[in-house]
């Protein structure tokens, strides 16, 4: 099976465990013989195929994670932020049904006759630990469970939660036994679970928990962060053939990784494969366009500053950058802006025309609208779902970011290291100067203030700068906040747009024709085809744009009421579980 994540859209399982979706304790039932399926490498791979669910669905996406996140403006507030939205009531995610059928399976692989069973146990041990560390990062502590449970077994049933740090050191288990046994390497259609796979994840896994470990003071386990930094550099550094996707041109490079069909497999990791054929689609264009079927998720001026100018330097050390409007704003900068947003030369296709494409402000809510993940084509995308462009959720440039960070954070990175993870990305990126070889050694007081203060080191600062640009919609940064103890940011953040220096018509694209006209009161009239208008009355109604002096200043975007509290770092054990094990508890705050 060359494709194997097309299993887990396109092919029914004739065998798999039936299982419901809540309850901990229902005993597996086998619908085919247990040695019709664990007797032979074929059953053994067959049943393997089922853990892939657990990888991120591409319809949704990675790509939509980010938009609940300090560096996106979007449509609306979602119910993690919203005042008095999440509780005990209508907290989810729950559910165990995923793990019982990876455990019956290593329960049942651990005695079959077949000399590889290791290999497909450590995929199935890979899977449990993905497993995990979704529901340790959303809980905290969880009950650990690595066999079936019997209906009957009224202890394990309703027993306590386990202790966090437990649990993910039983992870870091699993990971070391996948990387140990499963035998794969490499994959060149980049669907498969391999051992560079397993070391990828590791490096995510453990730079999570290593933070964690070093900023949430309050657990008191900031002397057991470094030894998870380490496992961070140790794995990054066993991983082997890959490199950073070049291609052919450096203006369009970063950006075709993420609307190529096949995967590129010099830096693409894992990958979720869609297809036209097998009608297994995503709906990225239609959830970064379509102006009432997605969030409409929009770039802050805030994250875009943090973009570099082509020499290395920082853009906010430029005189009047405040003030600079967004045809100007964007020249000569980082070669990743303009393949994640449109930018003035920007073209798309409507009925097999190439069309100037223009930010389009009936779409973007600050004028950074992005284009990172979307094809070009306006038919059939924009309307419907059919995105078939491959899913990327691990690679390599990930893994560089990982290493960086955790030497920055155990203070051993040199100059070498920097050259080969920070500097190479900024070079893939057009950026020249020192920077690329260099370890920067003043702090930028716009990054230090980015952070509200938590990061004064000028290489750690420089890292995270370097993540945010490289990694945006690829839907870390959440966690990241999280890991960090940076909540107060997702309702901190300033949802802020381009600049608008007075009330009128503006050409966003330096194409001579006019894009956008922002007024007050009474819509003005026009006869350029196709300009947006964009009423900046004042008001602080809940959906409006306004301009951050009045009648000219920023565009700054009001999608509703943000709310923080650090009882949020985790979510509540839903009501309806606790109910049927009053033991569970509930998390502090909830």
């Amino acid at each position: 099976m060359k494709n194997i994540k097309l299993f887990n859209y396109t092919l029914a399982a004739i065998f798999v465990v039936a299982v419901s979706s809540c309850d901990l304790g229902e005993t597996p039932v086998d619908t085919a013989t247990n040695q019709a399926v664990f007797g032979s490498e074929s059953g053994l791979e067959l049943y393997a195929n089922s853990f892939y669910k657990i990888l991120p669905e591409p319809d949704i996406g990675v790509f939509q994670e980010d938009d609940n996140s300090d560096l996106i403006a979007r449509n609306g507030v979602d119910n993690y932020l919203a005042p008095n939205a999440l509780s005990s009531i209508t907290s989810t995610g729950w559910e165990w049904d995923k793990l019982r059928n990876i455990n019956y399976f290593i329960e049942s692989a651990e005695t079959s006759p077949v000399a590889t069973r290791n290999h497909y146990i450590g995929v199935a041990r890979f899977f449990r630990a993905l497993f995990y560390f979704d529901k340790v990062k959303r809980f905290g502590d969880v009950p650990w469970i690595e066999r079936t449970i019997d209906v009957n077994d009224k202890e394990k049933l309703n027993a306590k939660r386990d202790d966090r740090f437990e649990v993910m050191d039983k992870v870091l288990a699993d990971l070391n036994f996948a990387i140990e046994n499963i035998t794969l390497n490499s994959d060149p259609s980049t669907t498969r679970i391999t051992k560079n796979v397993a070391r990828a994840y590791k490096t995510r896994i453990c730079l999570f928990e290593a933070s964690l470990r070093k900023y949430h003071t309050n657990y008191n386990k900031q002397s057991t962060a470094n030894a998870w930094f380490e496992e961070v550099v140790k794995e990054a550094n066993a991983i082997t053939g890959f490199t950073l996707h070049t291609g052919a041109n450096q203006n369009t490079s970063y950006r075709e990784m993420f609307i190529a069909k096949s995967a590129f497999a010099d830096e693409t990791i894992l990958s979720v494969a869609l297809s036209a054929n097998l009608q297994v689609f995503s709906s990225a264009n239609r959830r970064f366009i379509s102006p009432t079927y997605g969030n409409r998720p929009s770039l802050t001026r805030r994250f875009v500053n943090t973009y570099l100018n082509l020499d290395g330097t920082s853009f906010t050390s430029n005189a009047g950058y405040k003030t600079t409007p967004f045809v100007e704003e964007v020249k000569n900068r980082d070669l990743r802006l303009k393949q994640t947003i449109r930018l003035g030369d920007y073209r798309r296709t409507e009925n097999g025309v190439s069309v100037v494409a223009p930010p389009n402000f009936s779409q973007t809510y600050t004028g950074y609208q992005p284009i990172k993940w979307c094809y070009d084509e306006r038919f059939p995308y924009d309307d419907e779902s059919r995105n078939d462009n491959a899913h990327i959720v691990m690679r390599w440039g990930e893994v560089l970011l990982n290493k960086a960070e955790a030497l920055a954070e155990l203070g051993t990175i040199t100059n070498a290291d920097w050259t080969a993870t920070i500097g190479a990305l900024r070079k893939r990126a057009g950026i020249t100067g020192t920077t690329l070889t260099t370890l920067p050694t003043v702090a930028d007081p716009y990054m230090v203030d980015f952070y509200k203060g938590k990061f004064t080191n000028p290489v750690l600062l420089e890292v995270l700068r370097e993540r945010a640009v490289e990694l945006v919609f690829e839907g870390l940064r959440p966690s990241d906040l999280r890991r960090w103890k940076l909540g107060e940011l997702f309702q901190q953040a300033t949802l802020n747009g381009m600049y608008v220096p007075a009330l009128g018509e503006y050409d966003l694209n330096g194409d001579g024709v006019k894009d956008v006209y922002f007024y007050q009161g009474t819509k003005p009239t026009s006869n350029t085809p196709g300009l947006a208008f964009v009423d900046v009355s004042p008001s602080t109604a809940v959906g409006r744009i306004q301009l951050s002096n009045g009648t000219s200043g920023e565009v700054l975007w009001n999608p509703g009421a943000r709310e923080w509290a650090d009882k949020k770092y985790l979510y509540p054990i839903p009501e309806n579980d606790r109910t049927r094990n009053a033991a569970l508890g509930q998390n502090p705050g909830w």
